[in-house]
């Protein structure tokens, strides 16, 4: 049996995408503890249901003060010294970042690192001043980092390419693709279709997720489909790429979209959809677009990383060029114009959610990987 620690940026994605990896790995035998910056009392409960301990280290989730991120790393070095772990899991950029060489610190010989996106630097090719000093800031983040990890894993082909051809990880060092998060595909079973075209989006307010896109998209087919319903949903964001709530309002205020907020449950929002659709210009595997799949729906999504993997173009959905709203109208209006093929194609997502991102499957690989099978 082995110790386990696995370290969050974001406490409640422990639950929402760890939350069965936790569970897999207990199965199998192991202590397991988690870490994380928030004091979240939600959290440690339904993580103490799940066997797992849980440990607070308060972090900087924005900016880059290297004072506070020294702080980070030392006192992550110190809670890892009292829990002991054989096994340190860490995933988003400063957990990565700084609980590699904080598990090096406290003596911990095998250290995973799990890219689950790269985010707001690394998403447009023509980037801004401001942007590519940030992308150059990230990345000799990430090489300092992954310089202290014994394996990583990567969530599409795309990102561990680009890791690869920037030396931001050593060439020896073992790295696996997987498929995303997984999705369990018994918590999101088929739903009826509805019988009138209804498209969806689940995420966060932001242009890189591709929302003007989507609005832009739903004002072209409005017009040809009176009938067909946009929905948003998902919190706002003060990321730089973050949308105001003003230009949402003014969307809603046309007709366009239907934004219904910041949700703790997606079911209801997808099995009220036909559609599901995510124009964003890059992901780590969106685990959005997997529930949706699970679920049977079609998918239109970019062809870009991360999202790319999980549409084959006219079979289970459409793949469109990102920022481009016309081409995501073209391929939202053949879904609205035909039930048969939402259906269809619906069929094609729960299949391909069953054999390829089936959450258990996701997690044997990884358990596998870490050698941590009991």
């Amino acid at each position: 049996m082995s110790k386990i620690v696995v370290i969050a940026g974001f406490a409640e994605s422990l639950i929402r995408f760890r939350g069965d990896l936790l569970v897999a790995m207990r199965a199998n035998g192991h202590e397991v503890a988690a870490i994380a910056p928030e004091d979240d009392d939600s959290v440690r409960k339904r993580l103490a249901e799940k066997g797992v301990e849980y440990h607070v280290v308060p972090m900087a989730r924005a900016g880059l003060n290297p004072f506070a991120d020294l702080r980070y790393l030392l006192q992550l070095s110190q809670c890892l010294r009292k829990i002991k772990p054989d096994v340190v899991l860490a995933y988003t950029i400063k957990p990565v970042v700084y609980g590699l060489p904080a598990a090096r610190l406290a003596g911990i010989k095998r250290r995973y690192a799990l890219i689950t996106g790269l985010g707001y630097a690394f998403t447009d090719a023509e980037a801004s001043f401001s942007r590519n000093l940030i992308k150059r800031v990230a990345s000799g983040l990430y090489k300092f980092g992954l310089s202290f990890a014994t394996g990583l894993f990567f969530q599409n082909p795309d990102d561990q390419k680009l890791f690869k051809d920037r030396g931001l990880s050593s060439e020896n060092l073992p790295t696996l693709v997987v498929n995303g998060s997984g999705v369990d595909t018994d918590s999101f079973p088929v739903a009826p279709l509805p019988e009138q075209p209804s498209f969806l989006f689940v995420g966060r307010v932001l242009r890189d997720k591709g929302v003007v896109e989507y609005a832009e998209a739903a004002r072209m087919l409005k017009p040809i489909y009176p009938h067909a319903t946009f929905h948003l949903v998902g919190p706002m964001d003060s990321n730089p790429s973050g949308i105001s709530e003003e230009m949402v309002s003014s969307w809603e205020k046309e007709g366009l979209i239907q934004y219904h907020g910041a949700v703790s449950d997606v079911k209801p929002h997808i099995a009220a959809c036909s559609v599901f659709v995510l124009p964003s210009y890059r992901e780590g595997t969106p685990r959005s677009v997997l529930e949706a799949m699970s679920c049977a729906r079609a998918i239109v999504t970019t062809d870009a990383p991360g999202c790319r993997e999980t549409v084959i173009d006219g079979e289970n959905g459409y793949l469109v060029k990102p920022r481009d709203s016309a081409d995501l109208a073209k391929a939202m209006g053949r879904l609205a114009g035909s039930r048969e093929l939402r259906e269809r194609m619906g069929r094609t997502s729960r299949e391909l959610a069953e054999q390829k991102y089936d959450v258990h499957r996701v997690n044997s690989i990884m358990i596998s990987a870490m050698e941590l099978r009991g």
